[in-house]
C-alpha cells in the first residue's frame, strides 16, 4: 500500500520531533500515531539512553487499546531486540498497530529485524519514506552501527595553489576569520578532535572549540595519534577534556578504540601527514577544504601520498556543497564510493 500524503506529513513531523532528542549512543528517533482516519493520536520521541524508544514514549501517551488499528509512522525501523527497554516492534503489535512506516533500516545486528517480526504479526510495513532526510539526522550513527567505527571528518586549509604552510613551515592565518570561526562551530558538533604528535609538538594547539573568547557548551574530546611523546606542559592537556594518547600510527586500531568509548564522531585536523594517512587508509567518510585565495608556492602541500600512484586510482570525491566564507571557499565533500560494511 503506497504512502499518502497524510502519512508523508507525519514522517515530516516524526523527523522534526527526532531532533528534540539528545545526540548520543543512541540515535534521534521520532514517532506519531495516527488514526484509522488520519488523525494524529499521540507523538514521541527518544529523549536518551535508558529511556523509553519513541513508538514507547508516543504509545504511553494513549489509553489502553486506543492504539488498536493505528498507524505507526517511525523515522527508524522498530527495534526487535531487549536492552534496557523491550522491543518496539512487540510494543506496537501488542498494542493493536495494523500499519507501520518507517524511513530506515536499522543496521544493527541485534536491533534490527524489527519489521519482519511486524510482518510476521500481520502488521503492514512500509520502509523508505524520507529517508534522506532521517539519514541526514542520525547519520553518525550509522555510520557507526554499519562499520563499527566513528564518522571521520577530514578537515585541512589550504592555498589556492594547494599549499597548506609557506615555505618556511607558517601557516597562521592561511583563511580569514569566518573560515576560522566554521571551522571551531564544526568542531563543537563532534565527539572527538584528532591531531598527530607532530601537530602538537609543532603547533601546541588547545584543540578546544570555541566562540570568539568563549568556549562553545560542547567540547571534542581531544585525540592525539603517535609515538612521540605530549610534553606535560602541553596545551591539550588542559583540555577541559583529559586528552586520549594513542602510541600508535594503526589508525583502524585507534577508530576501533574510540568506537568502544561511544564517540561516534570524529574531526581530523592534525596536518598534511596524518589527514593523507587517514584518506589513504579509506577511512575519511566527509572532507572539507577551506580554500583560501592566496598563493604560496613551495613543496608544504595540503595533502602527501594518500596511496594514488596513476589517475586511474585517483580517490574521486562527490562535492555536496561550495559554501563561501568571507573570501574563502568550503569544498565539503564524500568519497564517490562509500565505504562497505566491515571496511573499518
Amino acid at each position: 500500500m503506497a504512502v499518502n500524503e497524510t502519512e508523508r506529513r507525519a514522517m515530516t513531523r516524526a523527523l522534526e520531533l527526532a531532533t528534540r532528542g539528545p545526540r548520543g549512543v543512541n540515535p534521534q528517533v521520532g514517532a506519531v500515531l495516527l488514526s484509522p482516519g488520519g488523525e494524529i493520536l499521540a507523538e514521541g520521541w527518544h529523549q536518551g539512553a535508558g529511556t523509553p524508544h519513541a513508538e514507547v514514549d508516543a504509545l504511553s501517551k494513549l489509553a489502553p487499546d486506543a492504539a488498536r488499528g493505528a498507524t505507526a509512522v517511525v523515522t527508524l525501523e522498530p527495534c526487535n531486540h531487549t536492552g534496557r527497554t523491550g522491543p518496539c516492534a512487540l510494543a506496537l503489535i501488542e498494542a493493536g498497530v495494523s500499519r507501520v512506516i518507517y524511513a530506515l533500516d536499522d543496521p544493527g545486528a541485534v536491533s534490527g529485524g524489527g519489521a519482519d517480526r511486524l510482518r510476521a504479526a500481520g502488521v503492514s510495513v512500509e520502509a523508505g519514506e524520507q529517508a534522506d532526510t532521517a539519514e541526514a539526522i542520525i547519520g553518525e550513527w550509522l555510520t557507526a552501527q554499519r562499520l563499527g567505527r566513528p564518522e571521520v571528518t577530514v578537515k585541512w586549509a589550504q592555498s589556492l595553489d594547494g599549499r597548506a604552510a609557506a615555505s618556511d613551515g607558517t601557516s597562521q592565518w592561511i583563511t580569514g576569520p569566518e573560515a576560522r570561526a566554521d571551522v571551531h562551530r564544526r568542531r563543537a558538533e563532534a565527539d572527538a578532535i584528532v591531531v598527530g604528535t607532530g601537530t602538537v609538538l609543532s603547533d601546541d594547539p588547545a584543540l578546544t572549540a570555541r566562540d570568539g573568547d568563549a568556549l562553545h557548551a560542547h567540547q571534542p574530546i581531544p585525540v592525539v595519534i603517535g609515538t612521540r611523546t605530549t610534553p606535560d606542559d602541553a596545551a591539550v592537556r588542559r583540555h577541559p577534556h583529559p586528552p586520549l594518547l594513542f602510541d600508535t600510527h594503526d589508525l583502524h586500531e585507534v577508530m576501533a578504540d574510540l568506537h568502544a568509548r561511544g564517540i561516534q564522531s570524529v574531526f581530523v585536523e592534525g596536518g598534511p601527514t596524518l589527514a593523507s594517512a587517514f584518506i589513504a587508509a579509506g577511512l575519511a567518510d566527509r572532507v572539507l577544504a577551506y580554500i583560501a585565495p592566496v598563493l604560496l608556492g613551495g613543496n608544504r602541500t595540503a595533502l602527501t601520498d594518500i596511496g594514488v600512484g596513476s589517475i586511474d586510482a585517483a580517490r574521486r570525491l562527490t562535492v555536496e556543497e561550495w559554501l563561501p566564507l568571507g573570501a574563502d571557499l568550503l569544498a565539503i565533500a564524500r568519497p564517490a564510493s562509500a565505504p562497505e560494511e566491515g571496511d573499518a
